[in-house]
């Protein structure tokens, strides 16, 4: 299969998303064990807290607000393989319904994969379910 999104974008969008996910704030909260917690303890924790480096998540709407309709239906599909909703088998069905919903408003897809866990594992693993690979390209090789 040859993807209409060229692999290296692909493979970005992948890092990007590695990064954005490193970031993810923790929602930690100590309640009753705050009082148990020693100064030692307490600053390892406050590393949880810092302030999420806006500029990656932004990187990462841009990459997918550089892709045409067609190129971001394919990454959701691609994603969709990715963690199970569809078997690459179905992948004509996967793109139809990635296409409904891009074609419903870009917001609606760019949101579904800007909340989907683990972005750059599923959109990894979809690419893997057809025999491609980020290794060699970019970055990520």
């Amino acid at each position: 299969m040859d993807p209409l999104t060229p692999l290296d974008t692909l493979c970005r969008i992948i890092l990007r998303a590695r990064e954005y996910e490193a970031q993810t704030a923790s929602d930690y909260d100590p309640g009753e064990d705050a009082d148990n917690v020693d100064d030692e303890q307490e600053g390892t924790l406050s590393v949880l807290e810092d302030e999420i480096n806006t500029s990656v998540e932004e990187e990462l709407r841009a990459a997918f607000e550089d892709l045409g309709e067609d190129q971001l239906a394919e990454v959701l599909a691609f994603c969709w393989v990715g963690q199970g909703t569809y078997e690459a088998s179905d992948w004509d069905e996967a793109r139809e319904e990635a296409d409904e919903l891009v074609g419903g408003g870009v917001d609606g897809a760019l949101d579904e994969l800007m909340d989907m866990p683990m972005l750059a594992s599923v959109l990894e693993s979809g690419l893997a379910a057809f025999d491609l690979s980020c290794q060699g390209v970019g970055d990520l090789s």
